[in-house]
């Protein structure tokens, strides 16, 4: 939407991403002219048609998409956000988003959820997220405890996002994402990995970057730097973005 003559409405962007009458997606990314200091500006926007301030695997997607509008010859780009300006560095088919900076980090709260008492720690990634560390991620109701903590009272009124998250090793975890304006689990979130990877390193003190592993089955790296207590700059999600189709959609 460079010249901005879409019109991008709510039900349109919903009917797009429907998966039985669209072309079916997770959200939709609209390329749009800068308006400060960066080279584009991306707006988000959830499968239910609203917009979201950030999405990190969508930015990964983005930057590679904004990469193959010229020609692949680009090494870096910079892009506005709702959640400030996001820049991408690109090695093949592999792209590095350096992150805003995460904040309202939160730990350990005990919350009611679904009938069952858990133990969540939460922090805004660009978008809000929950973490809850599981022992077994394969049996984990991600759809109730999702739901549960997608509109608990604690999150209100915005609600957030919910992550559940396995250590598979010192640095290594495998997580399961409930997203907020998707309203079901899905294949990885990349906000939601770094959420994951932050709260692993506070619990434990593993090292940057930290590997996460998701449902969809990729693993990607995670890097950070903590400049005072649980404080980070010079995050970064780092991960393949790959094409999938080109189409033309009236709307």
């Amino acid at each position: 939407n460079r010249d901005l003559s879409l019109n991008l409405t709510g039900d349109v962007i919903a009917s797009l991403c429907d998966r039985h009458r669209g072309v079916g997606a997770d959200g939709l990314l609209a390329v749009e002219p800068a308006e400060k200091d960066g080279d584009f500006r991306m707006r988000y926007y959830n499968a239910d048609g609203g917009e979201a301030e950030m999405c990190g695997n969508g930015a990964r997607c983005f930057a590679r998409f904004i990469n193959r509008l010229h020609d692949d010859s680009l090494t870096c780009v910079k892009f506005e956000t709702m959640a400030g300006m996001i820049s991408g560095e690109f090695e093949g088919d592999q792209v590095r988003i350096n992150m805003s900076a995460p904040h309202d980090l939160k730990m350990a709260q005990e919350l009611s959820v679904a009938g069952d008492q858990l133990t969540v720690h939460s922090v805004n990634t660009g978008v809000p997220h929950a973490v809850v560390m599981v022992e077994d991620i394969d049996s984990v109701d991600v759809r109730g405890w999702g739901a549960g903590l997608r509109y608990h009272e604690a999150f209100a009124p915005k609600g957030t996002n919910a992550n559940f998250a396995k250590v598979i090793a010192p640095g290594q975890i495998s997580i399961r994402t409930y997203e907020r304006g998707v309203e079901d689990e899905t294949l990885a979130c990349g906000t939601g990995m770094v959420a994951c990877a932050l709260i692993h390193h506070e619990l434990t003190g593993a090292a940057s970057p930290v590997s996460v592993r998701v449902k969809g089955g990729d693993t990607l790296r995670i890097g950070f730097r903590e400049v005072a207590p649980h404080q980070y700059e010079e995050v970064t999600l780092f991960g393949p973005a790959d094409f999938v189709f080109q189409g033309t959609v009236n709307v």
